[in-house]
């Protein structure tokens, strides 16, 4: 088995691949029989040397390998026929602008897995930059703060190293007493919460949280059972009640937001569930939230202050309450937002090493037992020019039926 670790042609350009070349050669020793070719690329994080220096071959011709394993969706034109594929397609939702890529992927009968649908048996996913969207996000909020409040001034996070260097970064800063919420309980927001730990930021209960002041700075973190309740009053304690049934819930957010003043979305959000605060919500004197990072950036959802997704060269603006407009973040009136939707990009090489841990303990083994756990059956999107049945619920979207 040849696998191709694939240079990324998308743009903007991004630095991430999916092994390093420590976790390559990681890879060839757990798997001798497995042979690992590495496409010349002048963009990534770890240098084409990087990988010669290992002794891997690094070739501008991939053509004579298997299996192909990138991290950004692959131009039409850069895909190679009869070929396996792992990339993030952003078809799965049925993202429109992605349509012809899913047909072309048909068309030149290419086996794809994404590795949004790698998933265990419970179908939780098993591998993700979340953590790292998480340590980018939750900085880069506090950036955001210091800009709008002229209170410091963090460098971006592109340039620095590692997550190492944006806590250190973040140590110097002298944090005002202020109240931190951080909603969701996966990766994502673990990520956020590694950011706040590192600080030292106490961690307080929602009883507290709520009810209390404090003289120092303090955050809290809460999940879905925290900020909804059901239409009929009933107590419940199964978070699986809540997303078998979210249609029966309620936001019960504000309760949140009238004592918050910076706000990390780290949630994941589905569908038919609750909005966390609506621009009505916003318009209430009693929403006291200044700054939201949103990392989940569900544009025009359930955080209504996020009205589209910010880039890494310009990642901040505001947000006006009254008109639900963008203004300049720094504006008395403004909710200063941070929405990038791609924040792993600028922690390169740390959310690489940690991507390729994952991809090396449950998607290599599975090419070599047979697929024992079903790891490659559940993920497979394509086959013989065909979706597969899990994926059959793609086939309007492919023929372009709305």
């Amino acid at each position: 088995m040849k696998f191709a670790i694939i240079k990324e042609r998308k743009n903007p350009p991004d630095r991430r691949v999916v092994f390093s070349p420590a976790k390559l050669i990681e890879a060839k020793t757990k798997f001798p029989k497995a042979e690992f070719v590495v496409e010349s690329s002048d963009i990534r994080v770890f240098s084409d040397e990087a990988y010669a220096n290992k002794g891997f071959e690094v070739t501008e011709d991939v053509t004579d390998c298997d299996v192909m394993i990138g991290v950004k969706e692959v131009p039409i034109k850069a895909l190679i026929p009869n070929k396996t594929y792992f990339f993030f397609s952003h078809t799965i939702k049925k993202q429109p602008y992605n349509r012809k890529l899913l047909q072309a992927i048909l068309e030149k009968n290419i086996e794809l897995y994404d590795h949004e649908t790698i998933v265990n048996d419970k179908g939780f996913r098993l591998i993700g930059f979340g953590r790292y969207a998480g340590i980018v996000g939750a900085y880069n909020g506090f950036r955001a703060w210091g800009l709008k409040y002229d209170a410091w001034n963090l460098p971006k996070a592109g340039p620095l190293p590692n997550q190492a260097a944006l806590i250190e970064e973040l140590k110097r800063i002298e944090l005002p007493n202020i109240k931190i919420l951080l909603t969701g309980s996966g990766k994502v927001s673990n990520g956020a919460q590694e950011m706040l730990d590192a600080m030292h930021v106490k961690l307080v209960s929602v009883d507290d949280y709520l009810s209390q002041d404090f003289n120092e700075p303090v955050y809290c973190k809460i999940d879905v059972l925290d900020y909804n309740k059901r239409l009929d009053g009933t107590e419940v304690t199964d978070v699986f009640d809540f997303f078998n049934h979210p249609e029966k819930y309620e936001s019960n957010f504000m309760r949140f937001a009238k004592v918050t003043d910076y706000y990390i979305a780290g949630h994941f959000y589905g569908d038919s569930a609750p909005y966390l605060y609506t621009r009505e919500d916003v318009k209430s004197l009693d929403f006291n939230i200044k700054v939201v990072a949103d990392i989940s950036c569900d544009v025009d959802g359930p955080v209504a202050t996020t009205l589209r997704a910010s880039t890494i060269a310009d990642p901040i603006y505001g947000y006006d309450p009254e008109t639900e407009t963008e203004i300049d973040f720094k504006d008395d009136r403004a909710i200063t937002v941070m929405a990038v939707d791609n924040l792993p990009c600028e922690l390169p090489q740390d959310a690489s090493e940690g991507f390729g841990e994952m991809f090396l303990e449950h998607v290599i083994p599975a090419f070599f037992n047979n697929d024992k756990d079903g790891i490659l059956t559940r993920a497979k999107i394509t086959e013989n020019g065909k979706l597969t049945n899990r994926f059959s619920y793609l086939q309007d979207y492919v023929d372009g039926v709305e």
